[in-house]
């Protein structure tokens, strides 16, 4: 077992463009935004970006850093629609594949256990088939006869993802009131990155903790990073909840003004320009 500490810089390091990028975290909840600020920092761009999509969405959208987005939704959640994501669509920026939350984690169990495809029922009587025209249907084999969407696995290259508690090992610990899936991003992906609010002593994982929040296992995690605040302006419940006034900041302000006045610095110069400005 080996020490997989590293800074968000050194994951960036890791990177490469044209991969495909996995976000965990859901809406404007519990992002891996330190990551996602380290990724704008680069010069990462041509990105299939995999995400329950939020503000990492729309601010790679918007940063042009995107070439394909698969995604479910894309919101800031007390703000329905993202509107730099809103933005960069209308703009025709990069190709959309969007499909049912369902189908979205179907597919994320056929990446983690290495299938092409997983049969599910979601999608069935939408629109889905009509604005996807790549995916198939499969019947079963059995006396049922039923026709199912093959949702194709969404295998991944990395995955970006925040939790409250990590070891160094790799092992993270969510302490709130949902998984978000991530664990299946870590599973789905060749390369995973953990980003935590603090990390603690294995030991201490499972000291004041039920031992179903230790979400991700070490043996689908590269790379481990502390980030306090990691993922701010989203909430990181019971740490701390949605910065709604930044997160109103970041929807009404135009792009450019928004990077210049928060993201031309390191996370240290972020967080400091975050007091200045709230």
């Amino acid at each position: 077992m080996s020490d997989k500490t590293m800074t968000a810089d050194e994951v960036v390091s890791r990177l490469r463009s044209g991969m495909t990028l996995g976000i965990g975290g859901w809406g404007s909840r519990r992002k891996p935004m330190a990551l996602v600020r380290a990724l704008l920092r680069s010069g990462i761009t041509d990105l299939t970006v995999v995400s329950y999509g939020g503000p990492d969405v729309g601010m790679l959208a918007a940063a042009g850093r995107i070439r394909k987005l698969v995604a479910a939704f894309v919101t800031l959640d007390s703000i329905p629609l993202e509107p730099h994501y809103r933005a960069a669509r209308e703009g025709g920026a990069f190709e959309l594949t969007e499909i049912d939350e369902a189908m979205f984690m179907w597919g994320l169990h056929a990446a983690a256990n290495r299938l092409p495809f997983l049969p599910v029922r979601a999608g069935t009587g939408s629109d889905v088939m009509r604005v996807n025209p790549g995916l198939r249907t499969v019947t079963s084999p059995y006396d049922d006869g039923e026709t199912f969407v093959a949702m194709p696995a969404l295998r991944l290259d990395a995955a970006l993802v925040h939790v409250n508690r990590a070891d160094r090992l790799g092992n993270g610990q969510y302490l709130g009131p949902d998984p978000y899936f991530d664990d299946l991003f870590c599973a789905a992906a060749d390369t995973a990155y953990v980003s935590c609010e603090r990390i603690v002593d294995t030991a201490e994982l499972t000291k004041e903790a039920p031992p179903q929040s230790l979400l991700i296992k070490r043996h689908t995690v590269t790379g481990v990073v502390e980030a306090p605040n990691g993922a701010h302006f989203t909430s990181c419940a019971p740490d701390y909840g949605r910065d709604e006034a930044f997160q109103k900041t970041y929807a009404t302000t135009p792009w450019p003004e928004f990077a210049a006045r928060f993201l031309g610095g390191d996370e240290q110069a972020y967080q400091a320009a975050v007091k200045e400005g709230t």
